[in-house]
């Protein structure tokens, strides 16, 4: 990227990856906010999880922003530290009232900390639980209402949560508040086969699929051309085709905005 310089909008980075004082990561971060935006994308703050909020990790994310001047800051609905121990994971939360208001008050504090607005990520999951009384797409508009946080809409986590579990991703979308959403996200998914159903695994490891592509459509038709990032982040290909992904989207954002025209 700092050779060629491609004409891409913007670029995102895991927020953790940057939590250092110096050093060659957080130089070449500097040097490609010189020439692109930033948006800051967070894997670690737990938000869904009992116990109190990281001080630590709040002020080394707070002195990033800082540093960055990110035009997004985001998290992810879910869970994954319990008794000071942190999961390799993004953990699903339970769809629960009791869980709700964990949400919001914990989302309340983090942005007061950060002094910003978070965006709140749909994730990926493999398995539901029995007790979760609200839909997902509800919980999560509910949770922006009484927070005031915004919606990173990830399409491909609808598209592999509505196939392994079963329910309609296009009545999902049209649940979410469109006026929350200001970011989405698109990636490649894996199809496990040979267990008793098959299984989609949200991989980043490979081209967005046809099946994804026609739901963003529909998601822009809902929310309209916000920002929208082709996340890959596993088997990573040449450059060029890294920018051919990233050029479909760019593609469909122009179609969207010249036939609301």
């Amino acid at each position: 990227m700092l050779d060629e310089h491609p004409p891409v909008p913007w670029f995102e980075v895991h927020s953790e990856n940057f939590f250092c004082a110096g050093g060659e990561m957080l130089q070449t971060l500097d040097a490609v906010r010189r020439d692109y935006p930033i948006s800051l994308h967070g894997v670690g703050l737990s938000l869904g999880s009992s116990h109190q909020l990281s001080e630590r990790h709040l002020a080394n994310l707070k002195q990033l922003i800082g540093r960055v001047e990110p035009a997004l800051v985001s998290e992810h609905l879910c869970w994954g530290a319990v008794d000071g121990r942190h999961l390799n994971d993004l953990l699903p939360l339970p769809y629960t009232e009791e869980a709700l208001d964990l949400m919001v008050s914990r989302v309340t504090a983090a942005q007061e900390s950060l002094e910003r607005t978070l965006l709140l990520e749909n994730v990926s999951t493999y398995l539901t639980y029995r007790h979760s009384t609200i839909p997902e797409a509800e919980f999560i508009a509910a949770l922006a209402e009484r927070s005031g946080c915004h919606i990173l809409l990830d399409v491909n986590n609808i598209y592999v949560n509505a196939t392994n579990h079963g329910y309609d991703a296009e009545k999902y979308i049209h649940a979410i508040p469109k006026q929350t959403v200001k970011e989405i996200h698109l990636a490649g998914f894996t199809r496990k086969e040979g267990l008793p159903v098959d299984l989609l695994i949200d991989s980043h490891s490979r081209p967005v699929a046809d099946e994804v592509w026609r739901l963003y459509r529909l998601a822009l038709n809902h929310c309209g051309p916000v920002p929208t990032l082709i996340e890959w982040d596993q088997d990573i290909p040449p450059l060029h085709v890294l920018l051919a992904e990233a050029a479909k989207a760019e593609d469909r954002l122009h179609e969207y905005r010249a036939l609301a025209a």
